[in-house]
C-alpha cells in the first residue's frame, strides 16, 4: 500500500520531468538532422575536400562518449567566456553527436537510391543538386524511416545524460524523490516504465508512418547504425 501511495504521489512530478526529456530528445533530433543532410550530401556528393572533412566531422563525434561531449559543451566553452544554459549545452551535445549517426543514415539511404535516375535526371538538364532535392531525397528520407527510428530511441535514452548537468529531466526528477523518500526501487521502476512507454509510443508512431509512405515495389535496404 505505501508503495501504491507513493506511485502516485510521484507520477505527476516524474511527469513533469517526462515533459523536459521529451524537449531534449526532439530539439536533440532536430539539430541532428539539420546537420546530417548537408553532411550526408557532401560525403555522397561532394568533392575530395568537402568529403574529408564531412568524414573527420562524422567520425570524431562517433568516438567522443556523450558525457565527455557534454562536459566539453558546457564547462569547456564556459573556459573561453562561452556560458551556456545547462539544457542548451545538453542539446547541443545530443544534436551534434546525433548528426554524425544521423549523417550515416542519410548517406546509405542516398545510396539506396537507384543510380538509374540520377544519371537519367542529369541527362535531361537537372543540375546534380536538382537531381539531389527533387529525385534521389524523397525517396531517400522514406528509405531512412525505420533506422532513424532507431536513432531516436538512442537520442531518447541519451538525454538521460543530461542529469550530469543539472538539467531537471526524468532522472533527476526521480533522484529528488528518492532523496526524499529513500524508496530508489520503486521510483527507478518507474523512471524505467516511462521511458518504455515513450520508446514504445515513439517506435509505434513511426512505423505507421513508414508504412504509409513506403514506395510499392521498393525495398528498403537496411542501414548500419
Amino acid at each position: 500500500m505505501d508503495s501504491l501511495i507513493l506511485i502516485v504521489e510521484s507520477l505527476p512530478i516524474l511527469l513533469k520531468g517526462t515533459l523536459v526529456t521529451i524537449q531534449l530528445t526532439l530539439a536533440g533530433l532536430a539539430l541532428g538532422l539539420v546537420i546530417a543532410i548537408p553532411v550526408s550530401f557532401f560525403q555522397v556528393y561532394g568533392a575530395r575536400v568537402p568529403r574529408l572533412v564531412c568524414s573527420i566531422y562524422e567520425k570524431t563525434f562517433r568516438s567522443i562518449p556523450l558525457l565527455v561531449l557534454l562536459m566539453l559543451i558546457f564547462y569547456g566553452l564556459a573556459e573561453v567566456g562561452v556560458r551556456l544554459d545547462p539544457f542548451v549545452a545538453c542539446v547541443l551535445g545530443l544534436g551534434l553527436r546525433s548528426s554524425a549517426y544521423q549523417s550515416q543514415i542519410f548517406r546509405g539511404a542516398i545510396l539506396s537510391v537507384g543510380k538509374g535516375q540520377t544519371v537519367a535526371a542529369l541527362s535531361i538538364g537537372m543540375t546534380r543538386f536538382q537531381t539531389f532535392r527533387y529525385i534521389v531525397f524523397p525517396q531517400a528520407l522514406r528509405f531512412s524511416i525505420a533506422p532513424w527510428t532507431n536513432e531516436l530511441t538512442v537520442v531518447l535514452k541519451d538525454s538521460s545524460m543530461a542529469y550530469a548537468l543539472g538539467v531537471v529531466e526524468l532522472l533527476r526528477q526521480g533522484s529528488y524523490i528518492i532523496a526524499r523518500t529513500y524508496e530508489p526501487m520503486v521510483i527507478f521502476l518507474l523512471c524505467a516504465g516511462i521511458y518504455l512507454a515513450l520508446t514504445v509510443f515513439a517506435n509505434r508512431i513511426l512505423t505507421f508512418v513508414e508504412k504509409k509512405l513506403r514506395i510499392p515495389g521498393f525495398e528498403t535496404r537496411e542501414v548500419v547504425h
